[in-house]
């Protein structure tokens, strides 16, 4: 894996390369990547890893027709090699008047902002052992857990380049560190699992294994002796970790390509109310030790934190520059890509802000409903925003969380469930995506 400068300058020579071979534009993305990781189950090591590895991608331009490919083989000859075979098939490919590099005008320009991805770290195994040994270990001391579906442990390094054509060229490197276990509750029939996991991307941030064990192990039991549910239209509260979905729901409908194509349920909304007044969802790309926090998009445009949301008001799509073309609007810079294929879009660091009223509060004015802490299956359609999908929980009668349910489904439409939900004050960032629970006061819920 390569350091900064030499990762920036081999994808820059590439491009150049590229130029002097008769590309009209070209950019390159270097990915050198570093992880390792350690599974156990029942106290006994099942799986050790390490790999390290380097790619490289390539896109060229000639006129409107383009070409990407990619290398895991770094070398000179295989480089001239890389650049011939992407002209070539170029020169083949049929025009697309959307593609193209990012506007050289809106390049990021300057030192890439220190967001503190990168501990330097590079645990040992025996460390990454006893942190995986721990969170199993902690989980099967919960009276009530009979079996272990595994722990695992890793860490990961990675460095990143990004250089085009029109003059841009950086790089950054970020570490990753997770701890994660699942667990079996219950004998025969009625065993139930669970799991929990964090990640971090400094070591020192990682939750305490033995936090993560209790946390899988409780859920597992609680999830015992199921009960079933009489189908109707009651309040539906999402967990932390399930309501992140709808975001992802949210984030898909206001891609600049869904946008585009007009698949999106959401495809008339911009700088409209789609939420309830007073919801905010931001998207912070500068946040410290961010799981997704980034100096520059995947285009070398520079990124800013801003409310995509603001007082239930939608405010922008999200926009790489093919798509931006295609819409009339300038690129967002949301860019992001790999080694391979042309540049998607997609949020940083994407939070929907607290809400005034504690879980318990909604809990308690809760005559009958059920809380979500498990989807399962997809069940949403994208064009029209209906939504039908698996899930298991907990009923709530009466103000109080009550007996688990399982193989019930709830359903509605995004549209009804953005303009209603009312988000908790219970909001812990966490991950690339965050939500606190989120109150949807009206879906059909109904046995599987």
């Amino acid at each position: 894996m390569l350091d900064l400068p030499a990762a920036r300058d081999r994808a820059a020579s590439l491009v150049e390369l590229a130029r002097k071979k008769g590309a009209d534009a070209a950019d390159a993305v270097y990915v050198g990547d570093r992880s390792q990781g350690v599974s156990v189950r029942l106290g006994q090591l099942e799986d050790v890893h390490r790999s390290e590895g380097e790619e490289i991608g390539f896109r060229v331009f000639i006129g409107k027709r383009n070409a990407t490919v990619a290398s895991s083989d770094l070398s000179k000859e295989a480089m001239q090699t890389l650049v011939e075979r992407a002209l070539a098939m170029a020169a083949e490919a049929p025009e697309d008047q959307y593609a193209g590099l990012a506007p050289e005008e809106l390049l990021f320009r300057g030192v890439p902002a220190d967001l503190d991805l990168d501990d330097g770290g590079d645990p040992d195994p025996a460390e990454l052992r006893q942190r995986a040994l721990a969170a199993e270990d902690a989980a099967r001391a919960i009276e009530g857990v009979t079996n272990s579906g595994g722990a695992g442990a890793s860490a990961s390094a990675s460095t990143l380049a990004i250089a085009n054509s029109n003059g841009f060229a950086a790089a950054t490197r970020a570490t990753g560190y997770s701890n994660s276990v699942s667990v079996v509750a219950g004998t025969g029939s009625t065993m139930q699992r669970d799991y929990a996991w964090h990640s971090a991307r400094h070591l020192a941030d990682l939750e305490a294994a033995e936090e993560i064990g209790d946390r899988a192990a409780r859920r597992a039991v609680s999830r015992l002796n199921p009960v079933s549910i009489k189908a109707g239209v009651m309040p539906v509260l999402f967990d932390p970790r399930v309501a992140t979905t709808l975001l992802g729901h949210f984030v898909g409908a206001i891609s600049g390509s869904a946008i585009a194509r007009q698949t999106s349920f959401l495809l008339d909304a911009l700088e409209t109310q789609v939420f309830a007044e007073g919801i905010t969802i931001h998207d912070d790309p500068f946040r410290k030790r961010g799981l997704r926090s980034r100096a520059f998009d995947g285009e070398g445009l520079p990124v800013r934190a801003m409310n995509l949301v603001d007082d239930g008001v939608l405010t922008s799509w999200l926009a790489d520059s093919a798509s931006a073309r295609q819409l009339g609007i300038q690129p967002t810079g949301h860019a992001i890509r790999g080694v391979s294929g042309s540049p998607g879009a997609g949020p940083a660091n994407l939070t929907i802000a607290a809400g005034q009223r504690s879980r318990e509060d909604m809990i308690a004015g809760i005559k009958k409903g059920v809380l979500i802490t498990e989807l399962i299956g997809q069940g949403v359609n994208g064009v029209t925003g209906d939504y039908s999908r698996g899930a298991a929980g907990y009923l709530i009668t009466d103000g109080e969380i009550g007996p688990a349910i399982a193989e019930i489904t709830v359903a509605s439409n995004l549209k009804q469930i953005f303009a209603t939900l009312e988000p908790a004050n219970d909001l812990r960032l966490r991950r690339g995506i965050d939500s606190p629970t989120l109150l949807v006061p009206e879906m059909t819920v109904a046995s599987a």
